[in-house]
């Protein structure tokens, strides 16, 4: 019979590997970047999720972990966004790259009808988008719309006059947008996936892509995919098991019968709990997840943060306040105290000054409301506001 787990072990098992029990020391932004990757979506969320797990952040720290290229920022889970350790970049790539057609075609979900009409599978698309931008992209770093347009228009004299066509016709994805540049779009989340681009630094609201190999200074060095699938795999399980292949599956960005090149070769590495049904955790993390218990103190988690990624949402929000968190768009943060989620906030910036909200979904302790008060005061460097106003409500 399978061990059943409590769930106040599994959310201080969960919150203690995200790094969310006690902040990391100064230098150690890498370890929590390599956890289980920060997104940084939307932009400037990352620098928030980092500030909630690390001391002493700030924006010029995290930009220069990128700019010294130790740290990495580059499409990847569900095609997101997301800062990784650079000597790990290869499990949050290549360990994500779908195997098959069809699961590649399910990752980048919008890209099949086109591909279908030019006569090409993704995986011949994607060959003929890598070597245009390749020579496109050479020393130069290009935003994605700028991108597409160039490899599009690089592409387009290669193809019959029938695929020409409709690569050059007005698709349904964009006012304006060739059914060519859509692809190239679509496209470019697997380049990013195989290492080919990159992000650069962001410069304003542009986020310009680079050749990875251009940016780091070096060839990209071979990876193995299965021990990177492998990888990927330990590292999800570490921040959100005991789980179930669906919600890995939803969590990657592919379907639940698609995750076979996952979990096949880790299981020899898993053992079935009980915890609501039939879950899989590491079997090394089984005593970790026995004697685990609730960290004290709080955090203000940002709008997508890593945390709040996981697909048994009951676990850590009652189902009452789903919609209060999870929204279709304009997610707000969240409140953690003593590592229960308690409320929700939002930030909202006019010049100089910061005012933001805290949303409680009941009154909070004295003891809390202060510390929550304290921790949203401390924000206002990472917003570039010199002063800070907090209000506190109820749903």
């Amino acid at each position: 019979m399978a061990e059943r787990i409590e769930r106040e072990n599994v959310v201080a098992f969960r919150l203690a590997s995200h790094h969310l029990d006690v902040r990391l020391g100064e230098r150690d932004l890498l370890t929590a970047a390599g956890r289980c990757g920060i997104q940084n979506t939307p932009p400037g969320s990352a620098l928030l999720a980092f500030h909630a797990r690390v001391e002493g952040v700030s924006a010029d720290v995290v930009a220069g972990a990128v700019e010294d290229r130790t740290m990495l920022l580059t499409w990847s889970l569900r095609g997101a966004p997301y800062y990784v350790p650079t000597a790990e970049a290869e499990v949050y790539t290549t360990g994500v790259l779908p195997v098959t057609e069809e699961a590649r075609r399910h990752f980048v979900l919008g890209v099949e009808q086109a591909v279908d009409r030019l006569g090409l599978s993704l995986t011949e698309t994607v060959d003929i988008v890598t070597t245009a931008t390749h020579e496109v992209l050479s020393g130069r770093q290009l935003a994605i719309d700028e991108l597409g347009a160039e490899v599009a228009a690089r592409i387009a004299p290669e193809l019959t006059a029938q695929q020409r066509g409709v690569w050059n016709e007005e698709g349904p994805y964009a006012v304006g947008q060739p059914i060519g540049e859509a692809v190239v779009h679509f496209c470019v989340r697997l380049l990013a996936l195989q290492r080919t681009v990159c992000f650069a630094p962001r410069t304003g609201n542009r986020a310009p892509f680079v050749l990875t190999e251009e940016w780091l200074g070096r060839p990209v060095a071979e990876a193995d995919p299965v021990a990177c699938r492998r990888e990927l795999l330990r590292r999800y399980l570490r921040c959100y098991g005991p789980s179930t292949r669906s919600d890995f599956a939803t969590w990657l960005g592919v379907r639940a019968g698609d995750v076979d090149p996952w979990w096949s070769h880790l299981e020899h590495e898993l053992v079935e709990v009980d915890f609501g049904g039939r879950t899989w955790a590491l079997a090394g993390d089984l005593d970790a997840l026995r004697t685990a218990t609730m960290p004290t103190g709080v955090r203000l988690l940002p709008p997508r943060d890593a945390y709040t990624q996981l697909r048994d949402r009951d676990t850590i929000v009652d189902k009452a306040h789903h919609r209060d968190i999870w929204r279709t768009a304009g997610d707000p943060g969240t409140m953690l105290a003593d590592g229960e989620i308690v409320g929700s906030w939002r930030a909202r910036k006019s010049g100089r000054k910061l005012r933001v909200e805290l949303q409680a979904f009941e009154a909070l302790s004295r003891r809390h409301q202060e510390a929550l008060v304290a921790e949203a005061e401390s924000i206002a460097p990472l917003r570039d506001t010199s002063s800070v106003s907090v209000d506190v409500t109820t749903y």
